[in-house]
Formats: structure tokens, C-alpha cells, sequence
């Protein structure tokens, strides 16, 4: 098996798809990555659904031109309203969030209660409800936006006391409805899973999508006998459309160690 030596693209609107890249990495640490964060278009879960499918089809364009040999939207709401699109125009694999987290949130829950959290786009598209029941029919889904969690995390705040009454606020009714398992989705929102399970309690399982998808991307990559071989040795090319500073502060802390090759681009221009 010769394996494909190429780089798997990721790309997300900010720094929230780090945790799909961290999740990755940590699954095939022989894999090298190319990571896109549209940081100047942040967030994508308040555009229209027209403007997140022209952001996406961009953001893969610029992975393809970096010769990728794997798409992987890690963002919620461009997995919900553009996955399909890409993976029609892709010549090669896309994989995407939401059903591979519906199908770990099918296999976890105990008493068919299912949570899901996300971006007002992600949400107004019942891609996570449609996704949940067509595996398991007769499990309920309560969905709540909450689009404060994605500024919050931009701006470095996950351990902040703001984002903890946020927190509370927007899980209670979820709380209320005695969910067993709540669904991360938003690819942002594990940077903030300590401060989600405080509120909704030890009894409640939280379902990483980006994590989920990482172990399809593992499978897809075994399948297609592409995985790198072991002479290549791996390397991450991280690119954002703004504020590389910033993006570079919180992604430190996000992935425990300093982020070197860093390069802004502009795209969609």
C-alpha cells in the first residue's frame, strides 16, 4: 500500500474548527493538514444560507489549490447548508459534521432525550433533528441556538464569568426538557464544554460532531488505502483571512502549543 502522502484540508469560519483539526491529528498523527480559518467572514451562522454555500464552495476552492486530498467542513453550518454542494463539485472526498455526531448521539443516549446546540443557521436548518431521527425515529431532539458562544470564544473568553450566565441562560429550557445527551454543534463550542457541563450536569453526555467526524475521516482515508505513508513526515499549514494575531493567541491555548507557520490570505476576491 503506497498511501497518499497530501495534506487533509479543514476549513471552518474561525478558530472553533481547531478542535476538528486537534481531533484529527490526534487520530492520524502521520496525516499533514492544511487549515483554513475565514476569520475576516466570521461568524457564518448569521448569513443566509445563499451567502454561507458561496463562503464554503470558496473556502474548498482555496484547499483545493493547496492539493488536498480531503475536504473536511469543520463548521456546523456550512456542513448543514453546503455539504451536498461540495461534495458534487469536489474532486475529492468532502466529509462534514452533522451526521457523523447525529449517529454518536444515537448510540449514547439512554432515554431518547437529545439536546442539540448550534449557530442560528444551524439550527433554522433542522439538519441535526432530520439527521437524528432518520437513524432512530423515536427519539425526541429539543434544539436551541445560541449565537453569543461563537464571539465568546473568538475573543478568548471560554473560561470567562460572561460566558458562563450566558451559558445558563441559553440551556436552561434544554435542562428543563432532562435531556440525557447534548450535541456540540457548532465545531466552536467544546472550547466551552467544561462551562456546558457545569450547567447541564454530570448526567448529561456531550457529543463532540468534530470529534466524530475525525474518526470518519480515519475510516474514509483507510478505505481508499490513502493514508500518508511513514517516510512523509507531517506538517500543518495554517492560513485565516484576518486578525492572525488573535486567531494565533487562541489557538495556542486550543491546541496547547504554539501555532509557527501561519500565513493570511485573501479569498473569494
Amino acid at each position: 500500500m503506497l498511501g497518499d502522502a497530501r495534506p487533509i484540508g479543514v476549513f471552518d469560519s474561525g478558530v472553533g474548527g481547531l478542535t476538528v483539526y486537534r481531533a484529527l491529528r490526534a487520530r492520524l498523527p502521520q496525516e499533514s493538514f492544511v487549515y483554513l480559518g475565514d476569520t475576516a467572514r466570521i461568524p457564518y451562522g448569521t448569513r443566509s444560507p445563499e451567502t454561507v454555500r458561496r463562503y464554503a464552495r470558496e473556502d474548498a476552492e482555496f484547499l483545493l489549490r493547496c492539493g488536498v486530498k480531503v475536504v473536511v467542513v469543520a463548521c456546523n453550518t456550512a456542513s448543514s447548508l453546503a455539504l451536498t454542494l461540495l461534495q458534487d463539485e469536489c474532486p475529492v472526498p468532502v466529509v462534514g459534521v452533522i451526521e457523523p455526531g447525529a449517529r454518536a448521539a444515537v448510540a449514547v443516549t439512554r432515554v431518547g432525550r437529545i439536546g442539540v446546540i448550534g449557530t442560528e443557521a444551524t439550527i433554522a436548518s433542522t439538519a441535526y433533528p432530520r439527521a437524528i431521527q432518520a437513524v432512530a425515529p423515536g427519539v425526541q431532539v429539543w434544539a436551541r441556538s445560541c449565537p453569543l458562544f461563537v464571539p465568546l470564544v473568538e475573543e478568548g473568553w471560554a473560561a470567562h464569568p460572561v460566558t458562563a450566565m450566558v451559558a445558563n441562560e441559553y440551556l436552561a429550557p434544554l435542562c428543563q426538557a432532562r435531556i440525557d445527551t447534548l450535541v456540540l454543534g457548532c465545531t466552536h463550542y467544546p472550547l466551552l464544554a467544561a462551562t456546558i457541563q457545569q450547567v447541564v450536569g454530570a448526567g448529561v453526555t456531550l457529543v463532540d460532531s468534530g470529534a466524530c467526524a475525525a474518526q470518519e475521516v480515519a475510516a474514509l482515508l483507510e478505505q481508499r488505502a490513502a493514508v500518508a505513508p511513514p517516510e512523509a513526515p507531517p506538517s500543518t499549514r495554517f492560513y485565516v483571512t484576518d486578525a492572525s494575531d488573535r486567531f494565533r493567541s487562541v489557538a495556542t491555548l486550543c491546541l496547547g502549543e504554539p501555532v509557527t507557520q501561519l500565513e493570511m490570505v485573501r479569498i473569494g476576491v
